[in-house]
């Protein structure tokens, strides 16, 4: 028999006999007890699974707020589940996203804009009370894993340059007070611009006068078990090539091998321009020495429209791009330097931003308008239901025409008290008590509730009264679940949420542990009366 001091499980209450304890998701220890062999190594088995699907390489989405008619939070939350958006970046720490982030497990970058980061790299006090105020006050319902200091500040704000790694330090310092350091990781955002050189990427390195900086900044993002955030963007490398750069090669394009790009050095070969610049940043880092410091692409896509000069900002061209690399990123194809070790990467953008400055194009990055309708339908078949925005498929659950007017009250009744629909919308002055029928209010209520259930298979029946359909019900302010509009009722359900998690631990890690406790309760309890 072996004594178990330690356990790796997440809390489960029938096993309480194991007074098993966790804390925001590290190991405690347990009560000493004798624990059959077997056990242990079922117990070890789980543990090495559940560090391995954290791992996995994701594609998430950056969130920008210039629009002249942003969405509410929480109609910006509901485009993400229906999307399964599980990563986000967030260009500040806007308290209404945060608190509409709350219980949903999605992982949250949360920024430091630029403007704020001249206070915080003089004043460690004011770093503190930024976490404070923006971090601590929504952790862990709120699942923020990173926080980026500035965007871009080397080349978009450079006499902020002096007090980068300061705001760095500072900013980690508060979270290791906080004990909040191993959970959520502290880097900052630089353009791919300052990569010199960067073909062949062996030969790349950072644009030496910037080495006072990226030489201090490396070693902390080494020292704190962070990482490298590059925004890479072909598009740009595509439009400024003059030429150079085939557009198959920008798309990621299947090309013919004697149409790849080879690194002479390394006779490593490149079809697409995204992989040859993440490359470049490893060999980069490796040029000063550092050698172990992942890459997450923090921006990229590729806009679809533009103005005259940029013919190749296209709805179409945009499609290409971001469907190939959800496809590259999530199929862990890698890199030519690193095969079969994907790049996390997150999209530039959820929305179109109407109100950027600049060209056409920089008002056209989104995957979505204001409204949560997709700009093009994206190309993912073999991909997994993240982004699946095609929202032509979208079901709703409808009255029956001709049903039984007693059966009808009966289900809205239902829905309305048991099954715990909020129907407030259909009091008399309110979004949804037009038209003022009962077979109006209980479409609202039935498809409200088949919803709330994520549409489970029998939840929209109502003892025959209710029927799927494609059609969507909604009718001038009165947007239904489904719908996704900018002010959907669906907000208001208060059936919890399945994709629901309080713990700071990334989603995927608790599905895998709660699908495995489920039969390791058995083989627990069955080896320890053995």
């Amino acid at each position: 028999m072996i004594s178990l001091s330690r356990f790796c499980l997440l809390l489960y209450p029938t096993f309480s006999l194991l007074e098993i304890l966790f804390f925001k998701g590290e190991i405690c220890t347990a009560s000493a007890m004798a624990v059959p062999p077997l056990v242990l190594l079922l117990f070890s088995v789980a543990c090495a699974s559940i560090v391995t699907s954290g791992q996995d390489p994701f594609i998430g989405v950056n969130i920008g707020t210039d629009l002249s008619d942003m969405p509410h939070p929480t109609q910006v939350v509901a485009l993400l589940k229906a999307q399964n958006i599980r990563h986000i970046r967030l260009y500040n720490s806007d308290r209404g996203m945060l608190v509409a982030l709350a219980n949903t497990g999605i992982q949250v970058i949360v920024s430091v804009p630029n403007e704020q980061l001249l206070g915080i790299g003089q004043s460690n006090s004011t770093a503190a009370n930024w976490v404070s105020q923006n971090v601590i006050a929504h952790y862990p319902a709120t699942n923020i894993t990173g926080i980026s200091v500035g965007s871009e500040v080397l080349t978009a704000l450079p006499n902020a340059a002096p007090v980068l790694v300061n705001a760095l330090k500072f900013i980690h310092s508060a979270l290791v007070a906080s004990n909040l350091d191993r959970q959520i990781k502290v880097s900052t955002p630089l353009s791919s611009s300052i990569i010199l050189d960067s073909f062949p990427p062996s030969q790349a390195f950072f644009n030496k006068s910037l080495n006072p900086v990226l030489v201090p900044m490396l070693n902390f993002l080494q020292s704190t078990g962070s990482y490298l955030m590059v925004n890479v963007y072909p598009y740009y490398d595509y439009m400024q090539s003059n030429g150079v750069i085939p557009l198959d090669y920008a798309l990621f394009k299947p090309l013919p091998s004697n149409k790849e790009a080879v690194d002479a050095n390394t006779l490593l070969h490149y079809s697409n321009v995204f992989d040859a610049t993440v490359d470049a940043a490893y060999f980069a880092m490796a040029f000063l020495n550092f050698t172990n410091i992942p890459v997450v692409v923090t921006e990229t896509g590729w806009p679809s429209k533009g103005d005259s000069n940029e013919p190749d900002a296209t709805l179409d061209n945009a499609n290409t791009y971001n469907s190939n690399l959800i496809r590259h990123v999530l199929n862990k194809t890698g890199t030519p330097k690193h095969p079969g070790i994907a790049v996390s990467t997150y999209i530039y953008e959820l929305y179109n931003e109407d109100t950027k400055v600049g060209p056409l194009s920089e008002k056209n990055w989104g995957l979505f308008d204001a409204s949560g309708r997709p700009i093009y339908i994206l190309h993912l078949t073999g991909s997994g239901s993240i982004l699946a925005n095609d929202t032509t498929n979208q079901t709703y659950c409808t009255a029956k025409e001709g049903a039984d007017p007693k059966m009808l009250q009966a289900g809205l009744d239902w829905a309305c008290g048991v099954g715990k629909v909020d129907c407030s919308p259909l009091l008399q002055g309110e979004s949804c008590y037009e038209p003022d029928t009962l077979s109006a209010h209980a479409t609202y209520a039935f498809d409200t509730y088949y919803h709330q259930m994520r549409k489970a298979v029998g939840t929209c029946d109502f003892n025959g009264v209710a029927a799927i359909t494609t059609t969507d019900p909604s009718h001038g302010s009165c947007i239904f679940s489904g719908s996704l509009g900018r002010n959907a009722t669906s907000a208001n359900v208060t059936a919890p949420s399945m994709n629901s998690t309080a713990s700071g631990s990334p989603a995927g890690n608790y599905y895998t542990s709660m699908s495995f406790l489920l039969w390791m309760k058995v083989l627990v309890w069955s080896a320890l009366f053995l």
